[in-house]
């Protein structure tokens, strides 16, 4: 192997311009021709669910009030301080139109006035793909232009409203938020960088290509999903944090070796080579063991995982070739001037804090295990006070954005139509326009339930209560009520307060009259809190058994509750079969990497400690401190990271511990790699924990941006308890006891011929 990646450093000294040009060239012509993340990223999370789900199930018995495809999305017109006059309301009409010829739009119904008169309320019907957010955004600039240019008089104000337009807008906030977190990354790093080398080109150049790559790999993934690959709403930030905070560890591996050739005398571009040599091997299947956990994600049903998976891992694939190829040419042009003005001469070296820790370590290391595993295993019974939250059926709406203003309108003008209602639906084996009697019975029962405190349906949509032989009536009458003008004309003989409550009927029952939808208020709480999704298996028993006493052939609950809760068994589901495979796939490449059987066992097994303590302090920061709950998938995200990032760290450490106990006793091995491996650690450690807290910083002032910032906070708890306290004190002294044993069946203590024989030192490199 050493042969290879020595090779692999040749070819990256010897062509280093070629190579640093390609990257270059690559990246711009990626972002000139290839499509943005964000333009193929999904922008529902009901997408996420898998097609048998009883959320989903129940979505396509709502389809006859909507199509999956149906976008709808309120449009208010509000007078400032009065009522809307009918030169305003002439003013709408031709605003109505002009939105009608919008691309994409079916149609603008205007669904009437307030009570007290001062706000239109107009619904815009457009079919678009809702999976991702670029349909949508074009969408809402096409609306928002129109409406600039409708000539509103001076005192009207025209607003989107719902969650489709301030998800739209989230959308751009959150990209905005993205760059300022990037940007804020990038200068945590390079201050940090600028500390721990002491010079003033190596920061630069370890993070360059980083950078570049987070600007590459999203064109590149932006390609691949309009080939079909799925993307997730949280990729874009994850692989920033990821390409930014494990693609400049990566340079570290490299940066800290090539100073350390450097100042053993080999000289500058050969420094290069030698160092490649002996880290490439640790930092491709560092890389390696992140695609590998992040592939894993395909066997997800979740589709929030299974979107992540392969973007991400497209993201370290790259990170990992400009890991071996980039990061060598850099350092082969800058040479010693790299590291200037600190010095990479010859010298006497005294043994550092981490030698002189790890040299403690061995001395006793049953103490240290058992002292460490105790603290450790203290924070981790704080898990088990861990109560799942929801992410929400969509981003709130930034504060002072358009949509919300709109939402405020809405709120204030038609609290109806604004709040979040829970939905049942029954499926009727024949039309309920002629017999209604069985919708009558089971909106009866629903009324009585304890499980609901409001029940809107075909008898009471909150207008007008009308009664079964009236509903039969006019729809003899009149038909399909979607098919209704919004007033009814000359001679219909049908009062405006009657025919206003029959034109509402196409919200509840179906063209066909065989589905019937009521809208219900949940006794448990808002449909958003964690109360009313933990009561859905109960409030599906009961639908279950109503829909059978009124005589209906299938039913279903919709709604946020009913989704929240779906989404978190199924994430439960996901996370047990997910475990042991990607448990057993970073195993077999930890066996690989260190030629051992026995090392992985506790690699893996000092990982599953760090990730429930970890998890624990989270649980005890983020939900005891706060008096709320996680995001489900924090603890799903949160394992799969830590098992993959934490491997990293030991990779580097134990390659180097192989290395050296190649040639010295075990004992004196140990603190003779820490010594080397300490300060990388370390420094990667803060690098890739200072990223996610970064982020989780610049998110947590985002609409919604909760749930994101826990899991980012999170993540950099793990990372720092990995780096600081598992990687370099408890796996030394793991090492330290078990001895000749770390490295069964192999030689004891002795690398693979290939790495006993001095690695490559090529002296004509130019």
């Amino acid at each position: 192997m050493s042969g290879f990646f020595a090779a692999a450093g040749r070819f990256a000294v010897r062509f280093r311009w070629a190579v640093i040009a390609a990257w270059v060239v690559a990246t711009v012509l990626a972002n000139l021709y290839l499509p943005s993340l964000n333009s193929v990223a999904k922008g529902s999370n009901s997408d996420y669910l898998p097609p048998g789900s009883p959320s989903r199930q129940a979505a396509q018995l709502a389809v006859p009030f909507q199509s999956p495809n149906q976008a709808a999305i309120p449009v208010l017109v509000a007078r400032d301080g009065g009522a809307l006059t009918a030169a305003d309301r002439a003013a709408i009409v031709r605003l109505d139109s002009g939105l009608d010829r919008v691309a994409n739009v079916q149609k603008v119904n205007d669904l009437g006035v307030s009570r007290d008169g001062r706000v239109d309320e107009s619904q815009v019907l457009a079919t678009l793909d809702l999976s991702t957010l670029g349909p949508l955004e074009d969408l809402d600039n096409g609306l928002r232009a129109e409406i600039r240019s409708a000539g509103l008089p001076g005192d009207l104000t025209a607003h989107l409203a719902g969650p489709l337009a301030a998800q739209a807008d989230a959308a751009q906030s959150s990209q905005q938020a993205g760059n300022v977190g990037e940007d804020l990354s990038i200068l945590f790093i390079l201050v940090l960088l600028f500390v721990v080398f002491r010079s003033i080109l190596a920061p630069l150049l370890t993070l360059a290509p980083a950078v570049l790559v987070t600007q590459l790999a999203g064109p590149v993934i932006g390609a691949a999903g309009k080939a079909g690959l799925p993307v997730s709403s949280l990729t874009g930030i994850l692989l920033i944090v990821l390409a930014l905070g494990a693609g400049t560890d990566y340079g570290l591996f490299l940066v800290f070796r090539v100073r350390e050739e450097l100042r053993d005398g080999v000289s500058p571009r050969d420094a290069v080579v030698r160092a490649l040599s002996r880290v490439g091997e640790s930092i491709t299947f560092s890389a390696v063991t992140v695609i590998a956990a992040l592939l894993t994600l395909l066997l997800a049903s979740l589709g929030l995982y299974s979107s992540l998976g392969a973007p991400l891992a497209i993201a370290v694939a790259l990170m990992l070739l400009a890991g071996l190829t980039l990061m060598p040419a850099l350092l082969a042009v800058f040479g010693r001037a790299a590291f200037w003005p600190s010095k990479t001469t010859r010298s006497a070296r005294r043994p550092g804090w981490w030698g002189r820790t790890a040299g403690r370590i061995v001395r006793r290391p049953a103490t240290t295990l058992v002292l460490g595993l105790l603290g450790f295993g203290a924070l981790a019974i704080a898990a088990i006070a861990y109560v799942p939250g929801g992410f929400g059926s969509g981003p709130a709406a930034p504060t002072g954005s358009d949509s919300a203003a709109g939402n405020a309108l809405l709120a204030a003008h038609f609290p109806t139509a604004s709040r979040n209602p829970t939905g049942v639906l029954l499926r009727f084996p024949d039309s309920v326009w002629t017999d209604p009697a069985p919708v009558a019975r089971a909106q009866r029962l629903l009324a009585a339930s304890p499980q609901f405190n409001s029940v809107v349906g075909p008898f009471d949509s909150g207008q007008v209560t009308l009664a079964a032989d009236q509903l039969t009536s006019l729809h003899a009458t009149l038909g399909d009520p979607a098919a209704l003008p919004a007033v009814p004309p000359p001679g219909s003989g049908v009062q405006d307060a009657e025919w206003a409550a029959y034109r509402a009927e196409s919200q509840f029952i179906s063209p066909d009259g065989r589905t019937v939808q009521f809208e219900v208020g949940l006794t448990a709480g808002a449909a958003d809190s964690n109360a009313a999704a933990h009561q859905i298996p109960a409030i599906r028993a009961a639908v279950a058994a109503f829909a059978r006493e009124a005589g209906a052939t299938a039913n279903g609950v919709t709604g946020q509750a009913a989704s929240v809760y779906d989404v978190g068994q199924t994430s439960d589901g996901d996370l047990l079969r997910i475990f042991p495979v990607a448990v057993l796939a970073i195993a077999i490449l930890l066996a690989l990497v260190l030629r051992s059987l026995i090392a992985p066992l506790y690699l893996i097994a000092s990982v599953a400690v760090s990730y429930l303590a970890a998890f624990g302090l989270s649980v005890l920061l983020f939900q005891h401190a706060n008096g709320g709950s996680l995001p489900y998938f924090v603890p799903f995200l949160m394992f799969l990271f830590l098992l993959a990032l934490g491997e990293d760290y030991n990779i580097l450490v134990m390659t180097r511990i192989r290395e050296e106990a190649g040639d010295i006793p075990l004992r004196e091995a140990v603190p003779h790699a820490l010594e080397h491996t300490g300060s990388t650690i370390s420094s990667a450690g803060l690098v890739l924990a200072g990223t996610f807290g970064v982020f989780a910083f610049v998110e947590n002032g985002q609409p919604g941006g909760g749930v994101y910032r826990d899991i980012l906070a999170s993540l950099a708890i793990g990372i720092l308890m990995d780096a600081f306290l598992v990687r370099t004190l408890l796996v030394p002294a793991t090492v330290a006891l078990l001895g000749r044993w770390n490295w069964w069946p192999s030689a004891h203590g002795r690398p693979v011929e290939a790495e006993r024989s001095p690695a490559p030192t090529p002296t004509a490199v130019r």
